[in-house]
């Protein structure tokens, strides 16, 4: 009898992207030159995620900021860093 493939498991979107910022902040791209473009759905997760700090999420002057880096919400299929001119997958 065959076996089920388990599903995958996806790493939260705060999660990933931390990694992606630390990474891309480790190669000297600075945190200004970066955008996190994201679905509706990420944006979501990262605002509702009970696992982050306060001081990771910000609002000023209408621009949502993870990490520092500002957010780019909606109009994508899928959520990528742009490290300012080259998205990372």
């Amino acid at each position: 009898m065959a076996r089920a493939a388990s599903p995958v498991a996806r790493l939260s979107p705060s999660v990933a992207f931390r990694r992606e910022i630390e990474a891309a902040v480790a190669e000297g791209v600075a945190l200004d030159d970066m955008t996190l473009r994201l679905t509706l759905g990420d944006v979501n997760r990262i605002r509702r995620d009970p696992a982050l700090a306060v001081e990771d999420v910000s609002f000023t002057g209408g621009v949502m900021r993870f990490l520092g880096v500002k957010v780019a919400p909606g109009g994508i299929d899928a959520s990528a860093l742009d490290r300012g001119g080259q998205i990372a997958d």
